[in-house]
């Protein structure tokens, strides 16, 4: 139903969804509409792509335009999925550099959120857009590119703000694979002294905690292969043990729908996502929040909120702790910091959730945690425009692109636009 998000928890308020064929459409309404946001793959918990008028879903401008073989790129159209990308990639010899947990998203909407995996080396989804195609309030597209474009880092995280993302170019490396390891019970008290060598051994890392106890109950590891011959995976590592059989992060339940652990060998895109592109991702009824603090403060900042798991655990699904590393993309919540993400998948319960976020905001306040764009949480503007240093510049685009705020909505008008 495109008239609710993905979780089931927002109803939309537009009054049409227009599905354009080409990217003439997508300029002619633009052009004469009054206000307007892009419909993705619905996978935002908040308002941030909500309005009042007209809806626009690139569901079919979701085709692979160009592989560049000489600069190791490709350009596609804003409603192509990573799911759908990553299966034509790996066919053709390359591969993106991460993913995220869902491969269902789609690559503009990930990107205009800063969505990110894991990995001390890798940054958010956005960091290898090398130009995007923006169809703006006039209906006209410009084409923005890294390293050539003034406005380019301001609109590779762009919040849906400045216009409609018709085509993007990604940078490419070359194909790999993966294998996939899982430990269980780590303790909290383990990443005090030995944070760096947990996040670091592997490509992507990941840890899930329901914060009933102060441990993790699960490590992803997900670890690039070479061509060389890699040990067997230890039996322990940092006081925990190698899981006897593959899991799903959430407990309880079935791990098919997850990608396969046990190191067998596998794919990029079969291995980075936690979640396999044909079956229902994650819990499923479900809200998340998400919040990011400075990599050298992420130990505190997990400990605050290990005092406050009580409170925590009774309502949450999982939480999952990876690393992002930092870039230079104004909007983005990893802008000039190496960034841990801490990820909440709360149950279906938004009055429970809303009353104990504020709880959580306060135990990561000293450590200046930013919210995920996209995702659920209570803190207050003033305290969120204060976080982001290139917020001016920010403004001064989004008025440039569209000065009347035909992309703008009551979550883009409280965040972002001056009054």
């Amino acid at each position: 139903m495109k008239d609710r998000n993905w979780a089931g928890n927002l109803r939309y308020q537009a009054k049409e969804c227009l599905v354009p064929e080409h990217v003439e459409q997508v300029q002619e309404w633009v052009a004469r509409s009054g206000q307007i946001k892009t419909l993705g793959s619905r996978h935002s918990f908040n308002e941030i792509a909500d309005c009042t008028g007209s809806h626009i879903s690139l569901e079919k401008l979701n085709r692979i335009i160009a592989l560049d073989r000489e600069k190791h790129q490709i350009t596609v159209e804003g409603g192509i999925r990573y799911g759908e990308l990553c299966q034509y990639l790996h066919q053709a010899g390359y591969a993106l550099h991460n993913l995220a947990s869902l491969p269902h998203i789609t690559v503009a909407g990930a990107c205009a959120t800063a969505t990110h995996g894991s990995g001390d080396q890798n940054g958010n989804l956005a960091t290898v857009v090398a130009s995007l195609e923006v169809a703006k309030a006039d209906g006209e597209t410009v084409t923005l590119s890294r390293g050539n474009h003034p406005d380019f880092a301001g609109a590779a995280v762009n919040l849906g703000a400045i216009g409609i993302v018709t085509k993007l170019t990604l940078d490419l490396i070359p194909a790999f694979q993966m294998r996939q390891h899982v430990y269980e019970r780590l303790h909290l008290e383990q990443l005090e002294a030995n944070f760096d060598a947990i996040f670091s051994s592997a490509y992507s890392v990941s840890l899930f905690t329901d914060w009933r106890e102060p441990i993790f109950n699960q490590v992803w590891l997900k670890e690039k292969l070479t061509g060389e011959d890699r040990p067997e995976a230890e039996a322990t590592r940092w006081g925990a043990a190698l899981a006897k059989a593959n899991v799903h992060p959430v407990p309880g339940m079935e791990a098919e729908p997850c990608s396969a652990q046990m190191g067998i060998p596998g794919a990029w895109h079969d291995r980075l996502p936690h979640f396999r592109f044909e079956f229902q991702p994650s819990a499923g009824d479900e809200l998340q929040s998400e919040y990011f603090v400075p990599r050298e403060q992420a130990y505190a900042a997990l400990s605050a909120l290990s005092r406050i798991r009580s409170q925590i655990a009774p309502l949450l699904h999982i939480s999952e702790i990876r690393t992002i590393a930092a870039d230079e993309l104004w909007m983005s919540p990893c802008c000039q910091q190496h960034t841990v993400g801490i990820h909440f998948t709360w149950k279906a319960d938004w009055e429970a959730v809303r009353a104990v976020l504020p709880l959580i905001e306060a135990e990561l306040e000293p450590f200046g945690a930013r919210p995920h764009w996209g995702k659920l949480f209570t803190m207050p503007a003033s305290k969120l425009k204060a976080m982001y240093a290139k917020l001016p510049d920010f403004q001064k685009l989004v008025h440039r692109y569209d000065p009347s705020g035909k992309f703008a909505n009551a979550f883009i008008r409280q965040y972002i636009r001056e009054a």
